[in-house]
């Protein structure tokens, strides 16, 4: 291992590695702050440019442009509500409203700060057990990836607290978005009213787009002009009682973001919505949560850096990309004439260990440019809304009208932008149906596999060990909570009698 890692060091930190490596978190970083673009696209755009380069040098620019455009989208979900991909939609809960209250400096920090230790954290597992925890996720077939998406439905639908009959309403209207478009099952037309531009289905980027931005902007010009935020400098700084506080978040994010990497299709978006999900739920202060917590930031941006690493697992010991991203990088691999796989690593060990080296020297850059940024950023809060939020609605849809080059994305995201700012009207929770909408495509192919492989019998998840200890944690996490409510209730009331009687209170 200590020679594998030798070897690493010695392939990334040449100057030409360090400089394109240097040079991929910062196209990544601007790619992730514009709307509709994202890593995925971003790595498929410089794709081609990196052709004269040797194959390490072009992977590891590739890779962080991948992990750059994580903080990038972190930016924007914090300041203006608008998430930069998938991944960091849940970030714009509780950082908008940190923003809000004059403290998204301290926002930005934290999350540089855990993506960092995520990154470590998640680049120790990645090195030290890649090739058994990739035979772990080939566990994972249809059966045990449909109780998976199960449990992602579920954590989300209770986002809201005691509100779960709201949040379940709005993750089946998602999952019902979702199935607009071709049936994966027998392949007939859903909902497309004719339109050749829906046949693919609702795109998540223009819903994301016109859910949180424009929604976001309609909402705000309703309640009429505010005053921009006018936070001190210092006040944008993060102080130590932010980081000791977000520590336990940022770990437990790491933990859920590697876990839920390694399999694929699951990916960051739903790494970072479990995260954020279980850390509410273990809270000492749970009603902060939607309000400006901090841990409601740290834990997933953590679990977004960590699954983005670990969708290197399947995608380097088995050929099988964890995410879109990864995806399109698996790609770059075959043009380069490099076959992923077991056999990689003893083929191409300076390639394999210079890769994953390279993550760590291009989070510690990371860390480097935006840490002192983030009280920068943060001061953009300042410009008055009137001159602020035509710059939203115009990057918005031009991002939008960037996807697809076409008109019809444009009207999506302006039909949605309505669509959220209904929901804000009348206090609907967002993160549900967002999350339907991007778990409905893989729901329900799981869903179909499994009902195949049972031949239309359901029953053959409970056949599973795997998938049946899934379901059972599902489960847990609806009742467990109701019948504990209770119980701290009678033992709160029972502590305040014997103090009465005791002459305490």
């Amino acid at each position: 291992m200590l020679e594998n890692l030798l070897l690493g060091f010695q392939t990334a930190l040449t100057v030409e590695n360090i400089l394109w490596c240097f040079v991929g978190v910062l196209l990544g970083t601007v790619i992730g702050l514009l709307p509709g673009l994202g890593s995925t696209t971003g790595v498929a755009i410089l794709l081609p440019i990196t052709f004269a380069f040797e194959p390490v040098t072009a992977l590891i620019m590739l890779a962080g442009i991948y992990y750059g455009a994580q903080y990038g989208g972190t930016i924007t979900s914090v300041l203006i509500s608008t998430p930069g991909e998938a991944a960091s939609v849940v970030t714009t809960i509780d950082g908008y409203q940190m923003a809000k209250q004059g403290r998204a400096g301290p926002a930005l920090a934290i999350s540089a700060i855990g993506s960092f230790i995520a990154a470590i954290i998640s680049l120790v597992l990645l090195i030290a057990v890649a090739p058994p925890l990739a035979t772990i996720a080939l566990e994972f077939q249809p059966v045990e990836m449909f109780a998976v998406m199960i449990l992602g439905l579920v954590i989300v639908v209770t986002f809201q607290g005691g509100a779960l009959i709201r949040g379940a309403l709005m993750a089946v209207a998602g999952l019902l978005v979702a199935t607009v478009g071709i049936a994966p099952g027998t392949g007939e037309e859903r909902f497309t009213f004719g339109n050749v531009n829906l046949l693919s289905g609702i795109p998540f980027v223009e819903v994301m787009i016109g859910v949180f931005a424009l929604g976001e902007v309609f909402y705000q010009i309703r309640l009429g002009a505010a005053e921009p935020i006018k936070a001190r400098f210092k006040d944008m700084v993060i102080k130590r009682k932010d980081i000791t506080d977000s520590m336990p978040a940022i770990l437990r994010g790491s933990g859920i973001g590697f876990a839920f990497g390694v399999l694929p299709g699951a990916g960051s978006t739903l790494a970072s919505f479990m995260s954020y999900g279980i850390e509410r739920r273990v809270s000492r202060n749970k009603a902060s949560f939607g309000k400006g917590a901090i841990q409601g930031v740290a834990s997933p941006e953590s679990a977004n850096n960590a699954a983005a690493n670990a969708n290197f697992v399947p995608t380097l010991a088995l050929g099988i990309p964890g995410g879109a991203t990864t995806a399109v990088l698996l790609g770059a691999f075959t043009i380069f004439g490099l076959q992923p796989g077991p056999l990689l690593f003893e083929s191409q060990p300076e390639l394999v260990w210079g890769l994953l080296v390279s993550f760590f020297i291009g989070n510690v850059l990371l860390l480097v440019l935006n840490l002192p940024l983030a009280p920068v950023f943060a001061q953009m809060l300042r410009i008055p809304y009137g001159y602020l939020y035509p710059i939203i609605l115009l990057t918005s849809l031009i991002g939008a009208y960037a996807v697809s080059n076409n008109m019809f994305s444009v009207w999506l995201v302006l039909v949605f932008g309505v669509l959220g700012y209904l929901m804000k009207e009348v206090d609907l929770p967002m993160a549900p149906f967002v999350l339907g909408l991007v778990l409905g495509p893989l729901f329900e192919k799981a869903l179909v596999q499994t009902s195949a492989i049972g031949q239309g019998n359901l029953g053959v998840v409970f056949e599973s060990p795997i998938a049946v200890g899934v379901l059972a944690f599902a489960a847990a996490m609806v009742v467990v909570p109701k019948l504990i409510r209770p119980l701290r209730k009678a033992f709160a009331g029972n502590r305040e009698r014997v103090g009465e009687d005791a002459g305490l209170f």
